[in-house]
């Protein structure tokens, strides 16, 4: 899922929204790319919370491990069912849910046809942004996290040891994946045009922006009438992870 997502579904586990869980529903995207596979960058959110406890307590510290947890595939958080698997599909729900855009997905982001299926799925994704995005200013906090420059300095730090990463370089992916991302007013053109930078990044390919950001919307379409369902059977699932680990009662 995108980033306002991820926000949004921390505040609907916890009931409330701090930077620091507002950051760590983000940070398995932002260190993905810099650890060996996505176990590291999406699976340690429980070992995470586990070193945290361990290392200091801080409350700060602990959010955003309750935040990672929120978002990764081990134990199952929003990108499990998102991508991986819900319920007796194939895939997860955006995969599902963009099988019928693949050919126009291939179309407008230029794409091979082998990369269509996982690249269309990142179009259901931004269609759910935009839809979520109207709900609360969701792209404030994640832009007052990134600001947080106490916050970023503590955080690199122990997970620069958690990753053996160098903090340095650790706060600067932060930072930088700050600007790869849609924080501000959400539209179709903005998520298609961000979109457009990480495509180009990823694989020097640029897209069509106006046909994407006419497929995002689409999107919306799309998943309209199960998308709350959705949300509710997650969050029952990941909730009960969370109480399994003692981060809720």
């Amino acid at each position: 899922m995108y980033p306002q997502t991820h926000v949004y579904f921390a505040e609907k586990v916890f009931g409330r929204l701090t930077e620091p869980l507002a950051l760590g529903s983000v940070f398995p995207d932002i260190i993905q790319g810099i650890v060996p596979n996505r176990q590291k960058s999406h699976g340690c959110g429980a070992e995470i919370l586990t070193y945290m406890r361990e290392q200091d307590n801080n409350k700060d510290l602990l959010d955003f491990a309750r935040g990672i947890i929120t978002h990764g595939i081990k134990p199952a958080g929003l990108d499990y069912y998102g991508d991986e698997k819900f319920l007796s599909y194939e895939r997860g729900y955006c995969f599902e849910k963009g099988r019928v855009l693949i050919d126009e997905t291939i179309k407008a982001c230029r794409l091979p046809p082998a990369m269509g299926w996982w690249k269309t799925h990142n179009i259901i994704e931004m269609g759910i942004e935009l839809r979520l995005s109207e709900l609360n200013n969701y792209g404030q906090i994640l832009s007052a996290s990134f600001a947080n420059i106490d916050l970023l300095a503590r955080l690199s730090q122990y997970l620069g040891y958690f990753y053996a990463i160098e903090p340095a370089l650790l706060r600067q992916r932060i930072l930088r994946f700050a600007g790869f991302i849609e924080i501000s007013r959400v539209t179709a053109t903005s998520l298609a045009n961000r979109y457009d930078l990480q495509m180009f990044a990823k694989h020097h390919l640029h897209i069509d922006i106006p046909h994407v950001a006419e497929l995002i919307k689409q999107a919306i379409t799309i998943v309209n009438d199960d998308l709350a369902e959705f949300f509710t059977y997650v969050l029952d699932k990941v909730k009960h992870n969370l109480i399994t680990l003692r981060v809720i009662d």
